[in-house]
């Protein structure tokens, strides 16, 4: 008998046409094809498990995934393998072989996310799928500036939705948070220990709504003391969410192939 080992994929996908990361009854889902995927090239079925579990429509450039195999198939296959049979708007990067203790949830260190905002008084059909348009002009100075409050350690209660039942605790550490402007993009930059749901979606919301001139900073900083959950907002639209990179301690691989 093979020894079970554990496998991290590193994923880049488009959201798009799918409900979220997570495995739903008779709904797409990134999970769903990469363990249909999985199961084509071993013959087995795999249970993946996903460093965040991104919303349906958001997307990822650097999502961190692994599972458990009795495969020997070399890394480099499984690259290939996986993506011969994914669906093209799913792209395996690379892969590792870790040690079995290996957690990929909890082992994470920093989750960082962007949000692409089209700041145009007209739309744009070849970021459509990718960004959120807002016309009016938005005033990055004073969104950068309400920002500062974001950073540390905080109760982001107001900042979450439908966390009932769903979370512990909705004290998050922030490392870094921010907005640039490209042209007409506007990037909103946030890096944390982890998320709560909605949080990042939310933020923008409530960001928009300071960029515009439609919330004080005086009522910015008092929807962060309320710890009210949903009172930050509306939820920006999940099309301009993208999970860019999960951070761990240590690097993978060594001399793992890794493309």
């Amino acid at each position: 008998m093979a020894a079970v080992t554990r496998v991290v994929l590193i994923i880049e996908y488009e959201g798009t046409r799918y409900h979220g990361f997570q495995l739903q009854a008779k709904l797409p889902t990134i999970q769903g094809e990469i363990e249909k995927a999985l199961g084509k090239l071993t013959g087995k079925r795999h249970r993946v498990m996903a460093a965040s579990r991104t919303d349906a429509g958001v997307h990822a450039k650097g999502q961190v995934a692994s599972f458990k195999t009795e495969s020997t198939l070399p890394l480099l296959t499984f690259v290939k393998g996986l993506n011969y049979y994914l669906p093209k708007d799913i792209a395996v990067k690379a892969a590792h072989r870790v040690d079995n203790s290996f957690n990929v949830r909890r082992d994470a260190l920093s989750r960082e996310y962007s949000y692409h905002i089209l700041n145009s008084s007209t739309p744009s059909p070849l970021r459509r799928d990718f960004s959120y348009l807002v016309g009016g002009h938005l005033d990055i100075e004073a969104m950068n500036e309400v920002c500062q409050a974001l950073l540390g350690e905080h109760d982001f209660a107001s900042f979450a939705s439908c966390i009932e039942g769903r979370v512990k605790s909705t004290v998050r550490n922030v490392y870094r948070v921010g907005m640039e402007r490209e042209g007409e993009l506007v990037v909103f930059n946030m890096v944390a220990n982890s998320f709560l749901p909605h949080q990042v979606r939310n933020t923008v919301g409530l960001l928009i709504k300071i960029g515009l001139g439609r919330v004080s900073m005086s009522e910015f900083y008092g929807i962060i003391e309320a710890r009210k959950p949903g009172l930050a907002g509306p939820t920006a639209l999940a099309r301009g969410l993208c999970l860019m990179r999960v951070n761990y301690p240590a690097p993978f691989g060594g001399d793992d192939e890794n493309l």
